[in-house]
């Protein structure tokens, strides 16, 4: 096997991105498998992996890689805008129900909250306040619609904003509505693994007369190192047809549900 971890700059971000994809849509690879796809030798694929883990976009653990989350690791962007695509546009399009025109209203930097973006043209005029870039170009050029950017210090992890300066620029904001996701839950108890995304998160809550959880249901039940908020915190959840009817039931005892037929 013709090893090409001496190649260009160039080669070496190439093989990287096609490592990147090919793991992210399969979700877990083994070093092996990557050296076999690549044409390169193992050493190579793990100093690869070493730097695509230094960069926050794989997790790498003994013998291989993975794009799925853990307790203490969330998955990247790319991922997770790849996962469960049909149940979050489900979601998305009931929790359209929650915007009306001429609000105010916060999305943070989650793929769900962003298939909401994409329907709110339909209920203009709003301002819209995202710590999110991908929300921000949907958004941008939309008609009758106040687009208000959160700054900060920038996630290539999570294409958002975050920190100190996002986490000032949220607290000085008083919203009519917030809609957040986050990558846990069980029937009490909302989770993360970043701390530095829990802080914004829950200063989003904060400044929100009303807070909509929206949930699919591949992260339900699960935990994170961190907990954000309890769910009966939220005015809403929203969550697709694929959650267990036990787990349902609980969470009804908690908050006002709202199911998303996939």
């Amino acid at each position: 096997m013709e090893d090409k971890s001496s190649g260009s700059a160039r080669s070496r971000n190439i093989r990287q991105q096609r490592i990147t994809d090919y793991v992210v849509n399969k979700g877990q690879a083994s070093a092996a498998e990557l050296a076999e796809l690549t044409g390169v030798s193992v050493m190579t694929v793990h100093r690869d992996l070493d730097e695509l883990a230094r960069r926050g976009l794989l997790r790498k653990y003994r013998g291989g890689v993975s794009a799925q989350p853990s307790t203490v690791f969330e998955s990247n962007t790319e991922y997770r805008l790849s996962a469960h695509v049909e149940a979050k546009a489900a979601i998305a399009r009931e929790a359209l129900a929650f915007v009306e025109p001429g609000m105010s209203i916060l999305l943070d930097d989650s793929t769900t909250a962003l298939a909401l973006a994409r329907l709110l043209p339909q209920v203009t005029p709003l301002t819209v306040a995202t710590n999110y870039l991908r929300t921000i170009e949907v958004l941008k050029n939309v008609d009758d619609l106040r687009l208000i950017g959160l700054g900060g210090d920038y996630s290539p992890t999570h294409d958002s904003f975050l920190g100190m300066p996002c986490l000032e620029a949220v607290e000085r904001l008083t919203v009519d509505a917030t809609f957040v996701s986050t990558s846990a839950m069980n029937a009490e108890m909302t989770f993360h693994q970043e701390p530095e995304i829990v802080m914004v998160k829950r200063a989003m809550l904060a400044s929100a007369g009303i807070r909509v959880l929206l949930m699919d249901s591949s992260k339900v039940p699960r935990t994170a190192l961190h907990r954000l908020a309890e769910v009966e915190d939220f005015h809403h959840l929203v969550i697709d047809s694929g959650v267990s009817k036990y787990i349902l039931s609980e969470l009804e005892d908690q908050t006002n549900v709202t199911l998303a037929e996939v």
